[in-house]
């Protein structure tokens, strides 16, 4: 997407879509609203470019217009910092890696680059990115936003650290609800009594968990990366630009991040310990059980097969109180164990 200049008279006009094969460039002009062709010369007024998805003909396109090389998919892809921090023919290209689909509950990271020229600012993109759409439409409301490249990187930074920042507090308000989950289990209906969490919830808290721990992980290394990309930007960038001011306060809010991103992790492991911890915990509660009614049962079943025996003398075969007596003293037997595990505390 290109934006106009602020000394544009007759208005924004948004140029429709190339939509082949899901290939879009779209830019802003001053003039008319139409489809930006194949050979068609940019307009005087561009400012910035978007290219999602672009075909190999738009790439050629941009690249005679603008005397640079428009990183490719396998270009974007490349993870040493030489090949996504870089100066072509004066124009900076930085590459970073964004997190999309945090508050959607669907994380991934995808491959942006940034192409600024003296005069262009062209941004190439191969997922939909929701901040590119959020940036696009604060554009069309205040075309200030665009007054020039270096203006617009810097807006579209913020908004794309906004979103960033939005999607850290996603995953700690998850972390917060999880926690709740695990220890905060008092039962409203009887004063100071724990509700025990069987093994099944226990599990999905452990999905959670880690769903959790993925998003993270992604906000995190898209902080990362937008830090390395301002950080040469800022050794890059003309001092005629007066960009510093701007990048340095960008850095300052996503060390807080990151400083976020290490808390939030922290508090993760925890829960994660924690929660294997209950899990074992309850994993033992049943053992114990078995174990003992296995000792209670242990003493009557000792009766039962004694008086189970065919001998031929045996005096108690003969009372009429000698079946009430072995009922009874089996169930001694059973109910003297229970009573000591009591007692002892070993349950």
């Amino acid at each position: 997407m290109v934006c106009p200049s602020l000394d544009i008279a007759k208005g924004l006009h948004l140029i429709a879509a190339c939509a082949m094969k899901n290939a879009m460039l779209r830019i802003y002009s001053p003039t008319d609203n139409r489809t930006f062709a194949d050979g068609e010369a940019l307009p005087a007024d561009a400012v910035w470019i978007d290219l999602y998805n672009p075909t190999p003909a738009e790439e050629a396109l941009l690249e005679a217009a603008l005397g640079i090389d428009i990183p490719t998919v396998d270009d974007m892809a490349e993870i040493e910092t030489s090949s996504r921090l870089y100066l072509d023919n004066d124009a900076i290209v930085l590459t970073v890696t964004l997190a999309t689909g945090i508050l959607a509950e669907t994380p991934e990271t995808c491959q942006v680059s940034f192409v600024l020229g003296r005069h262009h600012l062209v941004t190439v993109r191969y997922h939909a990115v929701r901040s590119f759409e959020n940036f696009a439409a604060q554009a069309t409301r205040s075309p200030e936003l665009c007054a020039g490249p270096a203006a617009a990187l810097m807006a579209l930074m913020d908004t794309i650290v906004d979103r960033l920042a939005d999607g850290f507090e996603h995953v700690g308000r998850e972390v917060d609800a999880i926690s709740r989950a695990a220890f905060r289990r008092a039962d409203p209906g009887a004063r100071g009594r724990q509700v025990r969490r069987s093994n099944l919830a226990l599990q999905s808290l452990l999905t959670r968990l880690g769903a959790a721990q993925d998003s993270l992980s992604k906000a995190r290394e898209s902080a990362v990366s937008l830090s390395r990309a301002l950080s040469f930007l800022l050794f890059a960038a003309p001092k005629d630009a007066s960009l510093a001011p701007h990048i340095k306060t960008q850095l300052r809010d996503l060390a807080s991040l990151t400083d976020q991103a290490n808390f939030t992790g922290n508090n993760l492991t925890f829960l994660l310990d924690a929660t294997l911890g209950l899990i074992s915990i309850e994993q033992n509660v049943v053992l114990k059980i078995f174990s003992v009614a296995a000792v209670v049962f242990m003493p009557p079943t000792l009766v039962a097969g004694i008086y189970g025996m065919n001998f031929a003398f045996m005096p108690e075969l003969q009372w009429h109180l000698g079946y009430p007596l072995a009922l009874l003293i089996m169930l001694a037997s059973a109910v003297l164990p229970y009573l000591i595990f009591r007692w002892r505390g070993w349950m």
